[in-house]
């Protein structure tokens, strides 16, 4: 969270480079001299949105990225998680500072007794974590080992997510796909219905989000872009390694476009998918600024501060970021298939032309 507000303190002094009074020809200009390879959507109320698009879906084939090309959206699936598990608290089906094995009694580890879904949702809970490879190239060395062998969600529960604890409860933020996963676990057991079903009864299909769904290896996703990551050793792109998909579950397994995070988004500030008194606890800022699933934080702009979330995500070539100021009701949705390009401090560039 240190490096997200020093890249907004940075990105709102005064640039070195020219700068445009249109936000269209900056994300143009910013997109090209970095390398940018992806979609990019913008909505401010009162205005037309801001829609971009750049590079390649598929570099072999060159099959353009276009407003309807669906990217694998990562970790913003966290945010569609936690809506699930506060609607749930909303209908009283959860108390979020109890024990998480009143609503997932088959879990084994000694977590069950003293982690509280709260913990789980702001990544306090102590659990080990599952993601120990260091960079890119450890794993290309080494591969992914959670995400190479196929697993079951029940599976990865009992394999990777009840391990003794290795922190206090609540006392260390500790950023964890497995505390997403035993939420997933959750879900399911609450309302009796594989977590796929949840999400699209829930969430997919009131809102009509046509183009989200979860990622699986043996389906074929039409309109799906290839990822790419960037290789220091070749100082070239090459294709992700080779992974299951939905072994990130519900902590990084879907996909989408950016017109349907937009509607999503516009959904959860517009109520509808919670109450704004469910909404403030979910957006309340823990340690690291972290809230329920995304960043939640206030950032200066020309003196004034501005509430935000932030919900990026990163998955080899597959990198994202969900960004609202909500004061002033500003949706950014940045979508990439290649890991050429640093979206913290293009979300950030946009961000600060887009606020009045």
């Amino acid at each position: 969270m240190k490096q997200i507000v020093l890249i907004f303190a940075l990105l709102f002094a005064p640039l070195a480079w020219a700068q445009s009074d249109d936000l269209g020809d900056f994300v143009t200009s910013y997109a090209q001299a970095h390398k940018f390879n992806g979609t990019i959507l913008v909505q401010k109320p009162g205005q037309p949105a801001l829609a971009k698009n750049f590079g390649m879906a598929n570099i072999a084939l060159k099959v353009p990225n276009t407003r309807q090309t669906r990217f694998k959206i990562a970790s913003i699936t966290k945010l569609f998680t936690s809506v699930l598990i506060m609607q749930l608290y909303e209908q009283g089906k959860l108390d979020l500072d109890r024990p998480f094995k009143a609503y997932l009694p088959d879990y084994t580890g000694p977590a069950a007794d003293q982690v509280t879904i709260h913990q789980l949702l702001d990544h306090t809970s102590g659990l080990p974590n599952i993601d120990n490879v260091k960079d890119a190239a450890d794993a290309i060395e080494h591969g992914l080992p959670v995400y190479q062998v196929p697993y079951t969600s029940d599976q990865l529960l009992s394999k990777f997510c009840s391990g003794a604890l290795v922190n206090v409860p609540g006392k260390v933020f500790d950023y964890n796909n497995a505390d997403y996963i035993v939420l997933g676990k959750i879900i399911e057991h609450v309302v009796g219905q594989p977590f796929d079903q949840v999400l699209k009864t829930r969430i997919l299909q009131p809102l009509q989000l046509k183009n989200t769904g979860m990622l699986h290896q043996y389906e074929i996703i039409d309109g799906l872009a290839d990822t790419y990551f960037y290789r220091d050793d070749l100082k070239a792109l090459a294709n992700d390694l080779p992974v299951y998909p939905e072994n990130w579950y519900s902590a990084g397994a879907m996909y989408s476009t950016s017109d349907d995070l937009l509607a999503f988004t516009n959904a959860l500030f517009g109520l509808k998918l919670i109450k704004q008194t469910t909404l403030d606890v979910m957006l309340k800022p823990g340690l690291d600024d972290y809230a329920f699933g995304a960043w939640s934080y206030e950032t200066k702009v020309n003196g004034k501060p501005h509430p935000i979330m932030k919900r990026p995500g990163r998955i080899m070539g597959a990198q994202t970021q969900l960004l609202h100021v909500r004061d002033q009701n500003i949706t950014i949705v940045i979508l990439s298939n290649t890991g050429t390009t640093d979206l913290d401090e293009f979300v950030a560039a946009i961000a600060k032309r887009a606020i009045d």
